[in-house]
């Protein structure tokens, strides 16, 4: 099982909108927080990192 983390600058309220990362096996996983049984997205190990890095510079719109 993945543990699954949300961002220290979330407020922690159930109220947030905000998405939670983890290692899954084919790389990094994410998922909306208020939806844990939801959908999740998969994204290769070598990949992760960028989408990461173009999430903080704010270059897509989530």
């Amino acid at each position: 099982m993945s543990r699954w983390r949300k961002s220290r600058y979330s407020g922690g309220g159930n109220d947030d909108a905000c998405v939670e990362v983890a290692r899954v096996v084919v790389g990094g996983g994410v998922r909306d927080s208020r939806d844990p049984d939801g959908p999740r997205l998969a994204v290769p190990l070598a990949s992760f990192g960028g989408l990461l890095a173009r999430v903080r510079r704010g270059e897509l719109d989530l």
